[in-house]
């Protein structure tokens, strides 16, 4: 389970650079700052490629709070949530989470104990 965590944040990664070279205003801002803009095609083929190694339950599942939030699957911080700073249970610091994907009961995002 733990190669999917970091398969989600590598597609989460790619996720945002597709979002943000999609962006007419970002993608010139961007320009501006000297940065080429090149690739777009490579980083959805790269996308495909690293969905198709992610389980089809867990690709739905991550899809589907990433049309919500920029950023679906965050690390746990002491012991809040990093998207809605929301105070976690302590059963979900149990020996049996660290080894799973946590759904924060208040935001909804995919969470992992680092």
């Amino acid at each position: 389970m733990k190669e999917n965590f970091r398969l989600l944040i590598a597609l989460q990664d790619l996720d945002i650079m597709i979002k943000e070279m999609k962006n007419k205003s970002n993608a010139r801002e961007l320009k501006d700052m000297g940065f080429k803009l090149s690739g777009l095609k490579e980083l959805e083929s790269a996308r495909s490629e690293l969905a198709n190694q992610i389980p089809p339950n867990l690709i739905n599942r991550y899809e589907k709070i990433a049309e919500r939030y920029k950023v679906a699957i965050l690390p746990i911080a002491g012991s809040k949530c990093l998207g809605c700073f929301v105070e976690l249970p302590t059963s979900f610091f149990s020996s049996t989470t660290t080894v799973k994907l946590i759904t924060c009961e208040n935001c909804g995002r995919l969470l992992y104990i680092p």
